[in-house]
């Protein structure tokens, strides 16, 4: 059972699925910007979902604006560009200067203020504020963005290359589905894998404070949560449907590449989190991406490491731009979606993240004292300022592994072997090599100062990966390095 059956059989089955692709930033605002970026977090200095974490703030749009990806399309590419639905969360906010702010790039702007909703949204239509209600038939969000797809490739010019980004919040919350798809999926409840509703022994303070086992009513509002973002999907699904016909009525399918991803996972239930993301484990970080298009053959599957900051060069690449001329720190996937043999590719990659929180205490839980916020059923908190983190995310021939690093009190360390224990369970740290440990750290640090291509040296298992202990302070183990993220 999927809620993607179409996105499946018009994306994935006639291209290319790719099994390891991953965010290096699980939370909406540091993802995206990442996605037009083609940047990590520490480069765009988006680091959460508030407007002091930079997201969609002056600073952002005064220093990263008028570099992304569709920026450099169509300016330098000449491409129509087109965008529809949630762009930044805190986009349209009036310190911000509200929704009559079109970033640079977009020739076609329907953006929607704020965060995710399905009803009773406003749009920045070009830059003009237009309220919708709650008339499923003219106002559901997912079904909107659709209809002005279609209008977009029915009307634009002929004569120029075209780009769209249809950013549906859905399956965010409030995970409110199409009238018709309210009772699908009555039998689905969230995965039990090996890591649902267990405590999480070993793992950073966050996680311990979760109650095991869960309350019933829970694992009742996880299972619904599961279920109803299911039901979103399907309207999302239509939407793919609807967009490859049009292609193809047009005459412009084969000649046009769709990219299909996410900018995070989500977790139910997994250590006994209720729901949310911004976690470092795979539930969080792992994100699918379906690519079809010219010169990709169907039906086929790649194992590379990828991460959404591939995506900009990626299409920056297809449009023939100089990769050089920009600052991007991913790489284009263009290689491997054309099958080339004798790529050399990435072997890790960054995660990071900066916790949210405020100091006083959540009011729905003031037991738990100041700095906690996103507590969710039975007072578990999702996130925290303190929740500051980076790892060394590394999939190689001979290792498949993930080191993090926490920027708290404890400076607590959570070292994975995933080719052993897949759902991150047992917390290798103590028992790790400490040669490793050691590697693990000085590459950590030198991918949290890198920028560009220095992003894209050799990794600890690669061939080429020069390691000089002298640069550590080795009588002190793993030392952890305090984060660049303060200095905002």
């Amino acid at each position: 059972q999927t809620p993607l059956k179409k996105a499946n059989a018009l994306i994935a089955q006639m291209g290319v699925t790719f099994l390891n692709a991953y965010v290096p930033s699980a939370l909406c605002c540091p993802s995206r910007a990442s996605i037009l970026t083609g940047k990590y977090p520490h480069n765009h200095h988006v680091v959460n979902n508030t407007l002091e974490g930079n997201c969609s703030s002056k600073l952002w749009q005064k220093i990263q604006e008028p570099y992304t990806f569709p920026a450099l399309l169509k300016s330098m590419c000449g491409y129509q560009t087109f965008f529809a639905g949630k762009y930044l969360n805190e986009y349209g906010a009036e310190d911000a200067g509200g929704v009559g702010h079109v970033p640079p790039g977009w020739s076609f702007w329907y953006a929607l203020e704020k965060n995710s909703k399905y009803y009773n949204y406003t749009l920045s239509v070009n830059g003009k504020a237009r309220r919708h209600g709650e008339n499923y038939s003219v106002d559901y969000l997912t079904d909107v963005l659709a209809n002005m797809s279609l209008d977009f490739l029915e009307y634009k010019s002929n004569f120029e290359p075209f780009f769209m980004m249809i950013s549906t919040p859905a399956p965010h919350s409030p995970w409110t589905a199409a009238p018709q798809y309210s009772k699908s999926f009555q039998n689905v409840s969230a995965p039990r894998n090996s890591n649902f509703n267990i405590h999480g022994k070993n793992k950073h303070w966050l996680i311990r404070q979760a109650k095991t086992p869960m309350t019933n009513s829970s694992i009742q509002f996880l299972d619904d949560a599961y279920r109803k973002r299911w039901q979103t999907l399907l309207s999302v699904d239509d939407l793919i449907e609807k967009l490859v016909k049009k292609l193809e009525l047009n005459g412009e399918l084969d000649n046009t590449y769709i990219f299909y991803t996410s900018d995070n996972g989500f977790h139910t239930g997994q250590f006994s989190l209720p729901i949310d993301k911004r976690q470092l484990y795979e539930f969080d970080i792992k994100v699918p991406l379906l690519v079809r298009g010219p010169g990709i053959k169907p039906n086929q599957t790649n194992k590379m490491l990828v991460a959404n900051i591939d995506l900009g060069p990626t299409i920056l690449d297809i449009a023939g731009y100089d990769l050089n001329k920009t600052q991007m720190d991913g790489m284009s996937l263009l290689p491997l979606l054309r099958g080339d043999k004798n790529v050399t590719w990435r072997s890790d990659f960054l995660v990071e993240y900066q916790g949210e929180g405020y100091n006083g205490s959540d009011p729905t839980c003031p037991g738990l004292g100041p700095g906690v916020t996103h507590c969710f059923p039975d007072c578990v908190c999702e996130d925290s300022y303190n929740n500051t983190y980076a790892c060394v995310r590394t999939l190689s021939t001979s290792w498949d592994l993930q080191y993090c690093e926490f920027d708290d009190r404890e400076v607590f360390v959570e070292v994975y072997n995933l080719t052993a224990d897949p759902h991150q369970i047992n917390n290798i740290a103590k028992t790790i090599d400490q040669e490793i440990l050691e590697k693990m750290n000085y590459r950590l640090m030198m991918l949290q100062s890198c920028s560009g291509a220095t992003c894209r040296t050799p990794g600890v298992f690669d061939p080429g990966y020069r390691f000089d202990p002298r640069l550590m302070f080795s009588n002190h183990g793993v030392r952890a390095r305090r984060f660049s993220g303060q200095s905002l």
